[in-house]
């Protein structure tokens, strides 16, 4: 991110955070029964670790307590500092989430406290309104409690490569990793000898020579009949061995080996376990420091007899019109051996480390806010979402680290 850049989002934000106190303070002095903001933003922590909140002799500690159980609300409430038994205060809150999402907590007596009635699930993030009522006396607070949320205004939003998605189902693909080498396709020799002994008049090709067939490779004259007969390429390829010198008879020995490149075999190295899971068929996708891109095939059979590891060898077999690929070069392999569509995922680049959570970043107009994810299978491109976001959802896809890095430096807590 350029200093320019930074320096108009800290100029945005610092002007969205004024408009917010601003409107804050206007709503506290046209209502005076609502707590001004530094009341209800008070840092101050009871004895329960809670948040404080007062209205004149009246206080409330309100907690999020998840020791040993989900997290819930917890409330102690007290007059003139002197504790009051929770049977003597009503107690409700109003959770208001990002995209206008409301969880009503209603509160019960239990031993000393007041309990919630309902999990505060992740993210702790939402406006809290509490009405207490003792003796008759109504007692209300709202302030915000945020976490994990930012916002960036949509120009910003663009210019910083901010990328979202809507989450959905996707096909989950799982792969076995298998490392390897190309060889050549032995289907594709040929091993050229004379029809006939006799003497090597003319020799035509050479080693490295690309032949088509039909093309002329040596010119023999008969022991027997002493004609001269011509020798042809039985197979387009290149001349990969040559034992025949002009002047040398022939013996019945051979005299060129012809090797198609065209099609060349991926020999992969499976582990005997994951051979139960690899089938004739199974796609296949190859990489070599040879080619640009990956390559795709097909298992194509399974030679009858194990490596000396005991690993099972499992070939593919490659086009190589352009010859690029070379017989004993290395390749590492992903083969697909199961796909299943799943009801709900996302892009696995989107994800992203919030405190112990694994999460995407939601966008809800302009605020961008965490979703703390529970995961099931995995592919290289797409997660399976078991829980924590809903279908639907927009989710930020690329560039997500920047909203993780603006959240952390806006130094929100989780609060409990």
């Amino acid at each position: 991110m350029t200093k320019t850049m930074s320096a108009k989002i800290v100029m945005y934000l610092t002007l969205q955070l004024s408009l917010i106190l601003g409107g804050c303070q206007e709503s506290a002095e046209e209502n005076p029964a609502i707590p001004t903001l530094a009341t209800a933003l008070s840092e101050e922590r009871g004895p329960n670790n809670g948040r404080l909140l007062y209205d004149g002799d009246f206080a409330l500690e309100l907690a999020i307590f998840e020791t040993g159980v989900p997290p819930e609300y917890r409330a102690w409430a007290s007059l003139s500092g002197n504790p009051l038994a929770p049977t003597e205060v009503e107690l409700r809150a109003n959770l208001t989430r990002l995209g206008a999402v409301i969880d009503n907590i209603g509160f019960a007596p239990q031993g000393d406290f007041l309990r919630g009635d309902m999990v505060i699930y992740e993210p702790h993030s939402f406006v809290v309104d509490i009405v207490a009522t003792h003796a008759g006396t109504i007692h209300r607070w709202s302030y915000e409690s945020f976490e994990g949320r930012t916002r960036i205004d949509p120009a910003v939003s663009e210019a910083l490569g901010i990328v979202t998605a809507v989450a959905g189902p996707a096909v989950i693909e799982e792969n076995i990793t298998a490392y390897g080498r190309i060889t050549i396709n032995t289907e594709k020799i040929s091993h050229v000898s004379a029809r006939f002994d006799g003497n090597l008049e003319e020799v035509y090709r050479s080693i490295g020579d690309q032949v088509e067939i039909g093309d002329r490779l040596a010119l023999v004259e008969s022991n027997q009949s002493l004609t001269p007969y011509t020798i042809t390429a039985p197979l387009s390829g290149m001349i990969t061995e040559r034992h025949a010198q002009p002047g040398e008879q022939t013996e019945g020995r051979q005299l060129f080996t012809i090797t198609d490149t065209s099609t060349v075999w991926a020999d992969l190295s499976l582990f005997p376990a994951d051979r139960s899971r690899v089938d004739i068929g199974s796609t296949v996708s190859i990489s070599s420091a040879l080619t640009d891109a990956p390559l795709t095939g097909t298992i194509d059979m399974f030679p009858p007899v194990s490596q000396t590891n005991q690993a099972v060898t499992a070939r593919v077999v490659l086009d190589n019109a352009d010859g690029r690929l070379i017989g004993g070069s290395w390749i590492s392999a992903k083969v697909k051996v199961a796909a299943t569509e799943v009801p709900l995922a996302v892009r696995r680049e989107a994800l992203q480390n919030f405190r112990d959570f694994t999460v995407v970043f939601a966008k809800v107009g302009d605020d961008y806010e965490v979703r703390m994810l529970d995961l099931g299978r995995q592919s290289d491109a797409w997660v399976e979402v078991l829980g924590g976001l809903e279908p639907g959802a927009t989710y930020v896809t690329q560039n997500s680290y920047i909203l993780k890095a603006d959240v952390e430096k806006s130094g929100a807590s989780h609060d409990h």
